[in-house]
């Protein structure tokens, strides 16, 4: 299975901060680079872990909306991975003011620090910014209408990266990320379905189902991301947003089956009440994708499974 470390890049010779670092996409980010580039990483700790953070790679603890912190993890940076951010739908509901400013207005100090040493900046976005899809699978044209605090503070980010380009020049991409799985992501009350169903599958517990398990999503994996946005890096394609998925889907009966099987475990499936304003079905429309970026997803969701941990034990 191809891990984020032997991607094939032809980035080298840049000083790259990661923002967010020792995060889950972060950090894939960061081992991809740190063996031919000098890769800074500013984390808060508060959900990434130093463990993640490569052999390498220069690691400043420090929060993302302090403009002091990022003018020095900044200077001479030549391109920028911005991954931090609050990324609970759910805290989000319960904390909005909160993650406005770790979002929007980090998004937006990034932004301004990235200026002023002219830098290129890719930003995480979210299918997120798209609500409940009026069609699919969905292209970049889709209505923008976010259902929690979280979808809204992505679009703001995906906005004020397109703006700084058209109005200062500063070249950036937007990458709007679907479901995205793996190694390193973290499990607990507001983790991605992955992770949360091998954890259950792993403990022999029931694996909950919120609603009929009839909603369909498109998981990409980290690998798949990390490509993405090492290809964000060079494109010539700025000022833009791209969504990254596969184009395929899985519904959450389904998904829960393949890990149970893959998990060989005897856990029930069990369904509860649906989630408040879930949505129904998603899938990203990788056309414009592959067109500005040249990006393919190339690893299928029962492969991408074999990668998570727990998993990857019970295969040997």
């Amino acid at each position: 299975m191809t891990q984020t470390h032997s991607i094939d890049h032809d980035i080298s010779d840049r000083t790259v901060l990661v923002t967010g670092g020792a995060g889950f996409i972060g950090s894939h980010i960061a081992d991809a680079l740190v063996d031919d580039n000098t890769v800074r990483v500013l984390d808060d700790l508060s959900s990434g872990r130093r463990s993640h953070v490569p052999d390498g790679a220069d690691l400043v603890v420090g929060d993302v909306r302090d403009e002091e912190t990022l003018a020095e993890v900044m200077t001479g940076v030549d391109t920028v991975f911005h991954e931090a951010a609050v990324v609970s739908v759910e805290h989000s509901v319960d904390a909005p003011i909160e993650t406005d400013d770790t979002n929007t207005g980090a998004t937006l100090r990034v932004l301004e620090a990235a200026r002023k040493e002219d830098a290129r900046v890719v930003i995480a976005s979210s299918a997120a910014i798209y609500g409940h899809p009026e069609y699919v699978p969905v292209d970049e044209d889709h209505p923008t209408t976010a259902t929690s605090p979280y979808g809204v503070t992505k679009i703001a980010g995906d906005q004020y990266a397109r703006l700084y380009e058209s109005l200062y020049g500063l070249p950036t991409v937007a990458l709007r990320y679907f479901n995205a799985y793996g190694p390193r992501q973290r499990g607990g009350a507001y983790s991605g379905v992955i992770s949360r169903f091998v954890e259950q599958a792993l403990a022999g517990d029931p694996i909950t189902i919120n609603g009929d398990g009839k909603q369909t999503r498109d998981f990409v994996h980290v690998d798949d991301i990390v490509r993405a946005n090492l290809l964000a890096a060079t494109t010539d394609s700025v000022g833009e947003a791209f969504n990254v998925g596969t184009g395929e889907t899985v519904t959450i009966r389904e998904l829960a089956e393949l890990i149970r099987d893959v998990t060989d475990s005897d856990s029930p499936i069990e369904h509860t009440d649906p989630r408040e304003g879930d949505v129904r079905h998603s899938c990203a429309d990788v056309t414009a994708a592959r067109k500005g970026l040249g990006f393919e997803p190339s690893i299928t969701l029962a492969d991408g499974l074999k990668t998570v941990p727990g998993v990857q034990q019970r295969e040997k």
